[in-house]
């Protein structure tokens, strides 16, 4: 089992997920953490379990980019997950880029890739995990909201801290149970 935490973007979280795998095998990657969510679509403090990930920031001029959007999009295989899960989750979709939402964005994101949440790194850390074949948790819990027009962590560090703190508690409170239902407890 690895423990991984996402730092600043696909290129750190990709590189850190690949040398942990070749460093300690881990039978599981478990990564923990924040999103963003959409207003309207998500609430803050909900704790979203991916089903998939997506990359949607690739924009490819030489052939087809739905094909390379495609390519690192990953579905996760939950079955090895405990039933009932340790604690209460919503199963969907995490998409990710390097950045934060784009208000103007929103519709696109949403009519184009169903999105209710967004983060930086859940869809390197699935990808780097699916193409070296170890299963993979990815927990995230909203920490701020975006509508069309802001962000509520945006120029804002306060508020974004002080929603990670009960967040990570939050983690830190239900992994013990999630690692029970593993059999490492």
């Amino acid at each position: 089992m690895c423990f991984l935490h996402g730092g600043w973007g696909k290129v750190s979280a990709a590189a850190s997920t690949q040398y942990a795998i070749d460093r300690w095998h881990p039978s599981r990657v478990i990564n923990l953490g924040t999103c963003g969510g959409i207003s309207g679509y998500a609430k803050r403090g909900e704790v979203v379990l991916a089903r998939k990930t997506l990359i949607y920031d690739i924009f490819e001029a030489m052939s087809d980019s739905a094909a390379a959007l495609d390519h690192y999009t990953v579905e996760f295989d939950l079955s090895w997950l405990p039933d009932p899960l340790p604690q209460p989750v919503t199963i969907d979709t995490l998409v990710s880029a390097d950045r934060d939402i784009i208000p103007a964005q929103l519709p696109e994101l949403v009519s184009r890739f169903k999105a209710s949440y967004a983060d930086w790194e859940s869809g390197a850390i699935g990808w780097v995990a699916s193409r070296n074949q170890v299963p993979c948790l990815i927990l995230r819990a909203v920490s701020d909201l975006v509508d069309e027009s802001t962000g509520e962590a945006y120029e804002n560090d306060a508020f974004f801290e002080a929603q990670c703190k009960p967040i990570m508690e939050n983690f830190a409170h239900h992994l013990p149970a999630w690692l029970e239902a593993f059999g490492w407890g």
